[in-house]
């Protein structure tokens, strides 16, 4: 692997020198807002490339177009084989171009190459995979209604669909929107971040090059969120699905109130325990899974176990063993193979991880970390020590906030009741572990804590018939499985009379 990644990283440098720009009703246009965006490598903040932004008045073009197409309704009666068949086609797309884009992924994004290329690629190619399974298979009912009339429904393309992928997971997020947009009959347009487009812009290059696809079927938007507000103003977009944060989540409800009252599904922050009772099973396996997940890629994680919730029995030894397994950590560039862990995305994302964590040691004892990893080559790069936190109060604000990186708080409780109360005591409800040999215990907490998803004895479980989001604020909806599908469509009740006019 190590000679095909030189030659990998050869391409990556030709390629970014070539122009980036917008994909735009089957065309490759240039952004009209004469404002530039320069796409950086954190690991070392050297320019990777640029492109001009899309404006608020090309993105409402771009819209326009779409929408035509979805009026048309030529993709939505195009035979369910075929659009079956362009699904299956882009996963091999993706598959067949790996090594390339999880270069392009890690490379503005920081997560090391074994992450995009083992875990997040190929996982992109299922999802496609995935959802052409459901083209055929997600349809409407019979109802039973009173004699003399029959009552059933469809379920109809809910219209062109605006896709705001996050910098974490730029293709994986990407691809959970566009599969099932498109398997059920829907115009996209895709925004991804303005840190991490890369996989986005030569995905949609591949797609462009090797498929015949009806133009404004797939659309690329290139731009900021400033300008990108108007995509989800737009009264010719019909669906928002977004993945970020909760207070750019609020603004996407305000603004589809505003125009046209937009469907939206909303993936936003989290702040999730993970509750180690003291029958934690294989407890040094448990804590080793536990960090694994709570700092692989770098801790920039929506679902992550930002709060591990000890039982006071063996509050010293995890996090003894924590903070052992933290300190042993190389951080390092995403592309040597001896590094674990690489560096945050952005300098904004950096500068926020860092003020937290000044936050935190003014309100608990920092155990591990805490400080920038400057060691080697790191000098330059926005490389974060996994840090650790110990004695938290339930209520501190690094307990309470999401910092979206590799910080951990330890807390420690001693009765079940208390350790609900501070697993639910958070804004955010996205997901949530637990570690206990009592599969009753565990039932019983589960049914309480007020979470979207809930790990038992393994934090980290997912599966794309499994459905993924969160309670409270941490979103609207769920993305994977047939959930996200229902999503995509508009639900019609048709009557029929057997006599009376």
């Amino acid at each position: 692997m190590a000679h095909n990644l030189e030659k990998t990283l050869q391409w990556a440098t030709d390629w970014l020198a070539m122009p980036k720009l917008q994909y735009m009703n089957g065309s490759w246009v240039q952004g009209d807002s004469g404002d530039s965006w320069k796409v950086n490598n954190p690991a070392n903040n050297q320019v990777l490339c640029q492109f001009e932004m899309a404006s608020a008045a090309q993105i409402e073009q771009m819209a326009i177009h779409a929408n035509h197409l979805h009026e048309t309704k030529l993709w939505a009666k195009t035979s369910r084989t075929e659009r079956a068949n362009i699904l299956k086609a882009i996963a091999q797309l993706i598959r067949d171009n790996q090594e390339k884009l999880a270069v392009l992924e890690s490379l503005p994004n920081g997560k090391l190459y074994s992450e995009s290329y083992d875990g997040d690629i190929p996982t992109c190619a299922d999802i496609f995979d995935y959802y052409a399974g459901w083209v055929d298979k997600f349809y409407g009912e019979n109802c039973p209604v009173e004699d003399g009339f029959l009552n059933f429904t469809t379920r109809e393309p809910i219209g062109v669909c605006g896709l705001i992928a996050p910098w974490n997971f730029p293709l994986y997020q990407a691809s959970l929107k566009i599969a099932p947009a498109l398997a059920m009959g829907n115009p996209v347009i895709l925004k991804p971040s303005e840190y991490t487009p890369l996989t986005a812009i030569f995905l949609m290059e591949l797609i462009d090059e090797h498929l015949n696809l009806p133009e404004g079927l797939i659309n690329l938007l290139l731009t900021n969120g400033i300008h990108a507000n108007q995509l989800t103003l737009s009264e010719n977009v019909h669906k928002v699905s977004f993945t970020g944060s909760t207070d750019v989540g609020r603004k996407i409800i305000a603004n589809a109130g505003q125009s046209n009252l937009k469907t939206t599904t909303l993936e936003l922050g989290g702040k999730s325990p993970c509750v180690f009772f003291e029958d934690t099973p294989a407890l040094d396996a448990s804590i080793d899974r536990a960090f694994e997940v709570m700092f692989s890629c770098k801790g920039e994680k929506c679902s992550e176990p930002t709060r591990f919730i000890i039982h006071d029995s063996i509050y010293d030894y995890v996090v003894a063993r924590l903070v052992e397994k933290a300190n042993a950590v190389q951080c390092g560039s995403p592309f040597d193979l001896n590094a674990q862990q690489g560096p945050q995305c952005n300098e904004a994302q950096f500068n926020k991880i860092m003020q937290y964590i000044e936050i935190g040691k003014q309100e608990a004892e920092l155990v591990a970390g805490g400080y920038r990893d400057i060691e080697g080559d790191n000098a330059q790069g926005f490389f974060i020590r996994p840090t650790i936190f110990s004695k938290v109060d339930p209520k501190a604000r690094i307990a309470q906030e999401e910092i979206f990186g590799p910080v951990l708080c330890c807390i420690a409780f001693s009765t079940v009741e208390e350790a609900v109360d501070i697993a639910n005591d958070t804004a955010y409800g996205l997901a949530a572990g637990i570690y206990t040999s009592n599969i009753s215990l565990a039932h019983q907490v589960a049914e309480k804590i007020d979470a979207g998803m809930l790990f038992i004895n393994r934090y980290g479980c997912y599966g794309l018939s499994s459905p993924f989001g969160g309670f409270k604020q941490s979103g609207w909806g769920k993305e994977m499985a047939n959930h996200s599908l229902a999503s995509y469509t508009k639900v019609k009740s048709v009557w029929v009379s057997f006599g009376e006019y």
